[in-house]
């Protein structure tokens, strides 16, 4: 998210929580003298503009509206002074900011910031398929001043799928600040990532991203696209498999994931852009193919304090899937760690 949508965001969020406030309240409605010879869902239209007509002609078909106390139809004319009951429903989109008793595992927490170290399989922001039971409803849940802040204060995103360190800002100037730093790309993102074949030595992925010209549900490296780099290390490497540490330049979605993939090593488990093992013994090849997401994990976050000044660090454990696999690993065989921290990492 860049600084113009943040302040976008800012500006028509109150708005938007009116809307979703009063979404659900019963309206009792008279029909003006001057709508005689409208149709139902054209006169409700006018009088309800916060709702699309599609939208009230799908609640007439289920009954959420009504003429006088009986059955309404969307093509019905109406001649003035009829009296209209509507029962409202709340599109999931409207709705999806609502608290819930989720459990977070927080790292910090400040009056101006928090870090949280979310698990795989936890949705970071409601969409599509998903509108309850992610990090935002949670967080709504555990820190209720929040939902005066856009996208709850969330400033960055992991994929579902993918675990380690978010910040989240409690304040307005504490989001801006924060936008800030990643526009200016001083955040500092460490990922622990266990990507398919034998990466020799360090290197970087500078490669432009963009929407994939086919399949617009995925990432891809493209000429038009917007700059990305990624820089890698190897930490540790296994029959088949490579543990690396990337470190994030910028920020584009599905980054890690797609410059991986770019140069031929995707990430083990990937369901979008990953790949088989090759050449390897059928338990290691097995053990690699049946990982069941993505093998990324945000490790280290570093910023500075938005209020305070001070440069911070945050580092998470290595979650118990990824961890139980790299244990798995080691039994097939494994090349030597670069240095005695990095070891240090790879088992916390």
């Amino acid at each position: 998210m860049d600084l113009e949508e943040s302040n976008r965001e800012q500006a028509n969020y109150s708005a938007k929580l009116a809307l979703v406030e009063s979404a659900e309240i019963i309206r009792e409605l008279v029909i003006p003298q001057d709508y005689a010879g409208m149709r139902l869902d054209q006169a409700l239209a006018r009088l309800l503009p916060d709702w699309s007509r599609s939208r009230l002609q799908k609640w007439i078909l289920e009954r959420r509206i009504s003429v006088e106390g009986g059955e309404a139809v969307a093509k019905q004319r109406v001649w003035g002074g009829e009296k209209i009951r509507v029962e409202p429903q709340s599109n999931p989109v409207e709705t999806h900011h609502a608290s819930e008793a989720i459990s977070l595992d927080i790292i910090h927490e400040d009056d101006t910031l928090i870090v949280i170290n979310k698990p795989p399989g936890l949705v970071v922001h409601p969409g599509s398929g998903n509108w309850q039971g992610t990090m935002l409803n949670a967080l709504l849940h555990h820190a209720p001043q929040l939902k005066e802040i856009p996208r709850a204060g969330i400033v960055h995103r992991l994929d579902k799928d993918t675990s380690g360190l978010l910040v989240v800002a409690k304040t307005l100037e504490a989001q801006t600040n924060l936008v800030r730093q990643l526009q200016k790309r001083l955040v500092k993102r460490d990922y622990l990532a266990l990507v398919l074949g034998h990466i020799a030595a360090e290197g970087s992925v500078d490669a432009p991203m963009g929407r994939h010209p086919v399949h617009r549900t995925k990432m891809a490296v493209v000429a038009s696209g917007k700059v990305a780099r990624t820089h890698y290390r190897v930490l540790e490497r296994f029959e088949g498999s490579t543990l690396l540490q990337c470190s994030l330049e910028t920020g584009r979605t599905h980054q890690i994931r797609v410059h991986m993939h770019s140069i031929g090593h995707p990430l083990a488990g990937d369901p979008m852009y990953g790949g088989k093992p090759k050449g390897i013994s059928p338990d290691a090849g097995q053990l690699l193919a049946a990982f069941p997401r993505q093998a990324l994990h945000a490790q280290r976050l570093e910023l500075t304090h938005p209020q305070q000044g001070k440069e911070m660090a945050w580092e998470a454990a290595v979650p118990e899937d990824l961890n139980s696999l790299l244990l798995m690993l080691r039994k097939y065989g494994t090349g030597h760690l670069p240095t005695r921290s990095a070891n240090k990492r790879a088992h916390e």
